[in-house]
């Protein structure tokens, strides 16, 4: 790449409704490519996106966008990030596409301006403005000048996720209203032709047909598919709306022939052709729109409005308003408008968008709360710290964007066939042709066997009828859209599954590779255990009651901040002993504390420094001792006037479902290993505990790395790791998948290929089982939509296929595929209840 191109990248995002599979996106990114100045490019099928990195000393973003038209598919939304602005200006008066011209041009004669889009159905205009460029004002009076009133001018959000929302809505509305424009003269259509084939010939029958079938093969329903034939053509592309003009307007213009000889009019096909095409398109809009509703259903979780103190009174504002530091009032039923930490107040949140866990929880000052999570009962004053793209709810729509987006290793061959599969499906229709044409006397016998068992062949045919109906059936029963759609389906179904339940798969690469893992790494701190401290047992000496120890102990360490102190207080406070006044206290480093409680002399800490201060009666203390820290425990022992009064001792807790967890990795294969930085004696306590195979104590940060790699090299590439912290985040990166804990840090969230929002290691178990289903539908959708093209272009190149019979299969194979993405839902819900 060049230093220009490296010192003036931009990055261009367009919404293209029309790019449904993967060999769209591939036709618009050999467009795309042809222009000189493009860095990489990716597409995203689920949310009908392209994103284009290019330099802007070379290219415009209206270069781009007329790339992506030449292939064929018509742009709903372009955005530059990086090079200039966008501005929206709201126009009531814009109602057609020829009120939208006329203000494109007073807006293109103005100097630095990069792009102009126009919404007929929403009265917007934006433009992207390049630095320098016309400033807001500017531009209001040159729409003014076309002689348009503006009503609003403002920053268009580059943040598009409401506009895709809306853009996707009304590719569908206007999907629905082609397929029922050409429903009704195609209906008419077949109403006369039974009664004229089969009972009485109707006087003017071949003029009525071509009247009804033209609107619908030319006008307001294949206008759109032929604009997009011309466009790939002349751009040296192939899509898959050629198959489908070449489908229907031959038949058509030969059906024209009826007038001058005695012939079969082909032109209810071609209206038929045309209609189901319109239809199948319908169809999949709609189907995919279910398979990716987990997206809309996030987008539209959000609060709208945000009530907050302002010079000391109330407002209530839009959530896009909202900054850093203010703060918002939240009552309750609520929704929490955006990602905060709560001031004061208490009550409980349902935080089953973020976590899918459906049990409200408690929330208090100091702790952090969600957007769009609800408040159930008490009234909240949070302030705000993270807004827009920031927000956790924002972040996990990037993250199943991407997954839905990403790219899965076994698609490359459904890829390699999508692309060069219209040419050849060309060369077969022409093949076809000429072969009956050639040889009719050879492929009849074929048809007189058909005619036994399928309705619509015809042996008695003409040649040259035959001849067309077999071309014609090639062309639209050699759909790749089936092909295109096995991965980018199941992907949308399986990462929507996902988000609802708190599991974020960020690849499809990782679904790939997931289902052969053979080894399970964990972290222990904050993965398996809790990542705090927390008192366990106490041991006292004879004459001493527990209560007695706790409050000398709890009472000096009150004066400490050590985690160890804190946990230790923490754990007198829960069983209702309240720590006293402590005067002289004395640190001495690691090895313990002393102070002056109601008169005796408190010292606590390790056996070392109590044998060094002459403390009696510690030889009865010895045994408990031993026996907490061989189980893990971290032990103090107290001593009060020379004298030990008992053991108290800390650790860190093991999460309640790690050993469920755990039971369930065994159960799918794994072999399950701990790498920790703590010492091999409380290591192995742990792993113990839990059912943990192998364990590699006192690995530092750095060599986490090396002993994924160890592991790496014995079991193959094949390795899993699970971790929380900033410094899980190098293995995480190393490992064949990296899953992160979501409660932990972002760092290691932004390493891992999977991120469990729950925090709960159950989630990996769950998070697997999801890898696999997902990845075994596509494997399905790709063997069913291979096979089908594989079958079904021999069938229709030998004439036993009728093309309107032809045209329906070639529907009914894409919403099969979407249909069996679809079941995966059901499919993993059993799974995992099983």
């Amino acid at each position: 790449m060049s230093s220009a191109m490296q010192h003036n990248k931009s990055l261009a995002r367009f919404t293209v409704p029309g790019m449904g599979s993967d060999h769209c996106a591939g036709i618009v990114k050999t467009s795309l490519n042809r222009l000189g100045g493009i860095g990489e490019i990716t597409t995203n099928i689920a949310a009908h996106r392209v994103e284009a990195h290019y330099d802007a000393n070379v290219l415009t973003l209206a270069q781009l966008r007329g790339a992506i038209e030449k292939a064929g598919y018509d742009v709903a939304s372009a955005t530059n990030f990086g090079s200039g602005k966008k501005v929206q200006l709201i126009v009531p008066g814009m109602g057609s596409d020829h009120c939208a011209g006329i203000v494109r041009e007073s807006l293109q004669r103005l100097q630095g301006i990069e792009d102009i889009e126009t919404s007929i159905a929403s009265h917007k205009v934006y433009v992207t403005v390049n630095d320098g460029g016309p400033d807001a004002e500017q531009l209001k009076q040159a729409v003014e000048k076309a002689g348009y009133d503006v009503v609003q001018l403002s920053a268009a959000d580059n943040d598009e996720s409401d506009q895709d929302i809306e853009i996707e809505q009304a590719y569908l509305t206007q999907a629905h209203k082609r397929l029922w424009i050409a429903s009704v003269p195609t209906t008419l259509i077949m109403l006369l032709m039974v009664p004229h084939m089969f009972w009485q010939p109707i006087p003017g029958y071949l003029a009525i047909v071509a009247v009804l079938a033209f609107p619908v093969v030319f006008l307001f329903g294949g206008a759109a598919t032929h604009k997009s034939t011309w466009r790939s053509l002349t751009n040296g592309t192939f899509n898959m709306d050629v198959l489908i003009s070449l489908g229907s307007i031959p038949p058509y213009i030969i059906g024209l022939a009826g007038f001058f000889y005695s012939m079969t009019s082909f032109m209810e096909m071609a209206a038929t052709i045309m209609t189901f095409h319109l239809l199948g398109r319908f169809l999949e809009a709609k189907a995919k729109g279910r398979a990716s509703q987990a997206i809309r259903k996030l987008l539209t979780m959000g609060a709208k409005t945000a009530r907050i103190e302002r010079d000391g009174a109330e407002l209530e504002i839009p959530v896009k308003e909202l900054k850093p530091g203010d703060v918002m009032l939240i009552r309750p039923g609520d929704k929490v408008p955006t990602d905060g930490e709560v001031l004061d107040g208490e009550s409980h949140l349902d935080e089953s968008i973020a976590t899918g866990e459906s049990v409200p929880v408690f929330k208090a000052a100091g702790d952090t709360v969600i957007g769009a999570t609800i408040n159930k009962e008490g009234r909240l004053r949070v302030k705000v710290t993270k807004v827009g793209a920031d927000t956790f709810l924002s972040q996990v729509i990037k993250l199943v964007e991407q997954a839905q987006g990403s790219r899965v290793p076994i698609q490359e061959f459904a890829d390699r066939m999508t692309g060069r599969f219209v040419p050849i499906v060309l060369f077969i229709s022409l093949g076809s042709l000429i072969v009956w044409l050639l040889a009719d006397d050879s492929l009849r016998p074929m048809l007189e066997w058909g005619a036994g068992f399928l309705p619509w062949v015809d042996p008695t045919a003409s040649t040259t009828v035959l001849a067309i109906l077999s071309a014609i059936a090639v062309l639209v029963i050699a759909c790749p859209c089936a092909l295109g759609l096995a991965t980018p389906t199941a992907l949308m179904v399986g990462s929507g599954i996902g988000a609802e339940r708190g599991i974020l798969i960020r690849s499809g690469e990782a679904i790939q590779t997931f289902k052969d893992i053979k080894v399970i790494v964990l972290d222990k701190t904050g993965t398996i255990t809790r990542g705090e401290p927390k008192l366990t047992e106490l041991t006292t000496a004879d004459g001493v009651t527990e209560q007695q120890l706790l409050q000398w102990a709890a009472t000096v360490e009150n004066a400490s901040e050590h985690p160890i102190a804190r946990a230790i207080v923490e754990g007198a406070r829960e069983r209702n002993v309240t720590p006293g006044e402590v005067t002289e206290f004395r640190s001495t480093g690691a090895r313990g504390v002393s102070g002056m409680v109601a008169g005796a002399f408190v010292l606590i800490g390790n056996r070392k420094l109590l044998d060094e201060e002459g403390v009696t009666g510690l030889q009865a203390l010895d045994q408990a001792l031993d026996e907490l820290e061989g189980r893990g425990r971290t032990a103090v022992l107290v001593a009060v006037d020379g004298k030990a009064c008992g053991v108290v001792a800390v650790a860190d807790t093991i999460k309640q479902e790690s050993v469920a967890a755990i039971r369930g990795m065994h159960e799918l294969g794994l072999h399950v290993v701990m790498i920790t930085g703590d010492n091999e004696r409380a290591a192995r306590a742990v792993a113990n505990e839990v059912g943990i195979d192998e364990v590699q104590a006192g690995v530092l940060p750095a060599g986490k790395v090396d002993a994924v790699r160890e592991l790496q090299k014995k079991y193959g590439n094949y390795v899993a790791m699970v971790g929380d912290g900033i410094n899980d985040a190098p293995a995480l990166k190393q490992a064949n998948v990296g899953i992160a804990i979501g409660a932990g840090a972002d760092v290691a969230i932004e390493a891992a290929d999977v991120t469990l929002v729950r925090g709960e290691l159950t989630g990996v178990v769950d998070a697997m089982h999801l890898s696999k289903a997902t990845f075994n539908k596509i494997v399905q959708n790709l063997i069913w939509a291979s096979a089908y093209n594989i079958a079904a272009i021999p069938i229709a190149a030998i004439g036993l296929l009728h093309p309107m019979i032809g045209v329906v299969a070639m529907t009914a194979s894409s919403l099969s595929v979407i249909g069996n993405s679809l079941l995966l839902k059901q499919q993993f819900k059993r799974k995992i209840m099983s």
